[in-house]
């Protein structure tokens, strides 16, 4: 019965779609909720000023890094299962999770002992103060200690939802969500654990998330189970995932070398004041944009399934409406961003001093932000089809090759508004160039293939 109802090549495909796509939205949306609201009560401690909302901005390049390390086996993985799901072969779709989850073991371990072992210097080299390093150093040393969870719960996570559970793939964040909020406020004001509190509330509510992903996962409901026998790594299966992978894992990597380069450049010319300001917009882009991760992530299981039965019209069908919808809920956020900065700031810190700083560069970094959609969208598009060499190019275009540069660049002409400006500059040139190669390689190409043909 499971199989049958996950079977994408049927019914409408927007339903099929959206019957996944709004699950994930909804979580992850809440998933993000675990740094942000962290942030918005770390925020507004009395005795701190900003100094501990920019100290946790100041770990947020680490975070990134660890969860390109869980992309780089969900983003990698979970893709494979759907095609070979599509081609009717469960079985090498298992050994794809099992190789993916044991690769994420390796990268878990090495990942912690490698930062808790250089966590100070490469703090300040991501642009901490002496004024913000204990806040930074507070929270990151128990973070550290639960990566194994986090990278747990991220990185299997999307083998549920390749095989069609979506709404069980949005009660691993839930659960956790739930917990994250409910510990924070208690573990901060009322036990006075400030920082340490708000990473112990995150480390012990992921580690629910993923007991729930395993408890699904190795159980009778699933379709693809995770087996002892599948935890073997074989180096052509594990070469595929890391090949694929790599597009998730490059857009964390270069999101953590942006935030690095801006939180240094901020800091060496505007202070520990600017560097407040970018983890609150970093925080309002992250609220805004996994609403459209979990679109374009429910896109990809019922592209990548048909696509495996070649089915191309289907495939085309799915591409469209996953394009249509990403630019309308972009242009939506965009609106907001423009007309309501100041409201949107005052979340995170009611401070004269960030609000005057901060309403400019909100708008200047937002206000490319609809291109960036088109990004988004044909990202999701190359993964979601195992076109590894296009999803790698353009995760390191935008902002290794174009955001990084003029971040350090436009500062000297600009002053602070230059690493605001930097960021719009990647998203118009980088959203318009993963768009339009994907229309003439991938989407063009499919209209001359008929269903059952050879592929692309």
């Amino acid at each position: 019965m499971a199989e049958r109802q996950n079977d994408f090549s049927k019914g409408s495909i927007p339903r099929n779609i959206m019957s996944l796509a709004v699950p994930m939205m909804a979580a992850q949306l809440v998933n993000v909720l675990y740094s942000v609201v962290d942030r918005i009560y770390l925020g507004h401690l009395p005795e701190s000023d900003s100094l501990a909302l920019t100290g946790l901005g100041v770990t947020m390049p680490i975070i990134s890094i660890l969860m390109g390390f869980a992309n780089l086996c969900g983003t990698g993985g979970a893709p494979l299962c759907s095609i070979s799901r599509g081609k009717g072969d469960d079985e090498e779709a298992e050994r794809v999770m099992g190789n993916a989850f044991s690769l994420l073991l390796i990268l878990g371990v090495s990942a912690t002992a490698f930062f808790l072992a250089l966590k100070e210097p490469i703090l300040y080299l991501f642009g901490a103060s002496p004024d913000t390093f204990p806040y930074a150093d507070g929270y990151m040393t128990i973070y550290l200690c639960g990566t194994l969870f986090v990278m747990i719960s991220l990185g299997m996570n999307p083998f549920i939802n390749a095989q069609g559970f979506g709404r069980v793939g949005m009660m691993t964040v839930l659960l956790g969500a739930a917990v994250n909020i409910a510990l924070d406020p208690v573990l901060i004001f009322v036990f006075d654990m400030g920082v340490q509190g708000a990473a112990l509330a995150t480390v012990f509510s992921q580690a629910l998330s993923a007991a729930w992903v395993l408890l699904f996962l190795t159980g009778k409901r699933a379709i693809l189970r995770l087996r002892w026998g599948n935890l073997r790594l074989d180096r052509g299966r594990t070469g595929r995932i890391v090949s694929l992978g790599l597009s998730g894992f490059f857009v964390n990597m270069t999101n953590s070398l942006v935030q690095v380069a801006c939180n240094a450049t901020l800091q060496a010319y505007g202070g520990d004041l600017y560097v407040g300001v970018m983890t609150i917009i970093n925080s309002l882009r992250e609220v805004f944009i996994m609403p459209v991760q979990g679109l374009t992530n429910g896109s990809q299981p019922v592209a990548g399934y048909n696509y495996g039965a070649k089915l191309y019209s289907r495939v085309r069908q799915s591409i469209q409406f996953s394009v249509g919808v990403t630019v309308a809920y972009s242009a939506l956020f965009w609106a907001v961003a423009m007309a309501f900065p100041e409201p949107l700031i005052r979340i995170f810190k009611d401070d004269p001093a960030i609000i005057e700083a901060g309403i400019p560069a909100l708008r200047i970094y937002f206000g490319m932000f609809l291109f960036m959609s088109l990004q988004f969208a044909g990202q999701a598009i190359f993964v979601g089809l195992g076109r590894s060499k296009q999803a790698i190019f353009f995760s390191l275009l935008r902002k290794a090759i174009i955001n990084a540069p003029l971040t350090v660049a436009l500062p000297i002409w600009m002053g602070t508004t230059g690493v605001f400006a930097a960021e719009a500059v990647s998203q118009l040139v980088g959203g318009l160039a993963c768009f339009t190669t994907m229309y003439f390689t991938v989407y063009r190409p499919l209209r001359r293939v008929p269903d059952g043909g050879p592929g692309i």
